[in-house]
């Protein structure tokens, strides 16, 4: 029998709010509010300011002597990039195959402790292999139902999260412990829609207090509740990879164009040497945008024909872009393609010509 869906602490909140609920990952998300619905609160984003429940990301925390140098051992990003309190995207790939196991946020707080933000689905995975290696003095904990994750994003964003008394004098992808109502909230500069934003991570209990002051502090902005379609649609526009599309088992970092977030230098890390091989013998498809110049709406797994006629690729990621008005997508394409190469996409049967383009679709100011 499969495990019943579980819900985020603010799932009543979203329920009085009328939000359409779908499974992300096992958990009950909301996909959009009433009103207009994700493009509505798509424009809210990129013009103003709008907060999502993220509750559903994984949680978990490596402790211990060497806590950091173990977790640098295990994931693709070199941790000694930054230096605490920083966090950083990086990678869990299968050593084996160098295929992604998960993509995730790791939050540099120590040198004996850092903690991790998994994708829902794979949590419990990433823990268990992180487990299976884990010297002794090294303990991994999962946290997924301990912490929340509401995350503030857009131009407004900064004002919203300082009416709360937070700060937000923060570097990209730097971290503060703050506390609020006397209660502690990790405050991280970042988020997934290429915005201005911060993800600000609770108690689990602490989560509704917290959802409550930012809805009333996003009034004066004209902000919403927004759900994970239209975070989807906002990363779709900056070209940012969803796991289990973009990224996965099958999709190595190479062909993902996210060797920027691989420590190459570094003397080891899961996956490290299947990788290289992969580089080195340059016989894999690599990652595209495509923009639709035709009518019709790219989505996952539809063919990509060259001028030929012949098949090139495959789509990953596809949406109709609210900004754009204009179907966008991510592809694995054969090598030899380049930018500016004009395709078509088989939408359903239905030939939908589109040029290949280098991500992000949309120009966004985070100054």
């Amino acid at each position: 029998m499969s495990e019943p869906t579980k819900t985020s602490p603010l799932h009543e909140r979203h329920v009085a709010l009328g939000a359409k609920l779908a499974d992300f990952g096992g958990w009950q998300m909301p996909i959009e509010y009433p009103g207009g619905g994700v493009l509505r609160e798509h424009t809210a984003v990129r013009e103003r300011v709008g907060i999502f429940d993220v509750s559903h990301l994984g949680k978990a925390l490596v402790k211990g002597e060497g806590a950091a140098d173990f977790v640098n051992s295990c994931f693709t990003n070199d941790l000694r990039k930054i230096a605490p309190p920083k966090a950083q995207y990086t990678m869990c790939c299968d050593d084996e195959t160098g295929g992604v196991v998960d993509d995730l946020i790791q939050y540099f707080t120590a040198e004996d402790e850092v903690f991790l933000v998994p994708n829902a689905a794979n949590t419990a995975e990433v823990i268990r292999r992180m487990q299976a290696k884990a010297p002794a003095g090294i303990e991994i904990t999962n946290q997924h139902e301990d912490y929340a994750i509401i995350a503030v994003q857009g131009p407004k964003s900064f004002e919203v999260v300082e009416a709360l008394g937070l700060p937000t004098d923060l570097d990209y992808m730097s971290f503060a412990v703050a506390q609020w109502n006397g209660r502690e909230v990790i405050v991280l500069r970042s988020g997934y829609t290429g915005e201005k934003g911060f993800e600000l991570v609770p108690g689990w209990d602490d989560a509704p207090a917290l959802w409550d002051a930012l809805v009333d502090a996003m009034v004066p902005y004209d902000g919403l509740p927004c759900g994970l379609g239209a975070r989807d649609t906002l990363r779709t526009e900056m070209g940012y990879p969803l796991h289990g599309n973009d990224l996965s088992m099958t999709i190595t970092p190479n062909m993902a164009r996210a060797g920027w977030a691989v420590g190459w230098k570094k003397d080891d890390f899961w996956g490290k040497s299947a990788l290289e091989t992969q580089k080195a013998a340059k016989d894999y498809r690599l990652t595209w945008g495509l923009l639709a110049t035709g009518r019709g709406i790219p989505r996952a797994h539809c063919e990509v024909k060259g001028a030929d006629g012949t098949v090139i690729g495959e789509v990953t990621s596809g949406t109709m872009s609210p900004s754009l008005k204009q179907g966008i997508a991510l592809a694995l394409l054969d090598r030899g393609v380049a930018e500016g190469d004009e395709v078509t996409i088989d939408v359903r049967g239905r030939e939908v010509p589109a040029t290949v383009v280098k991500p992000p679709f949309v120009k966004v100011d985070v100054s």
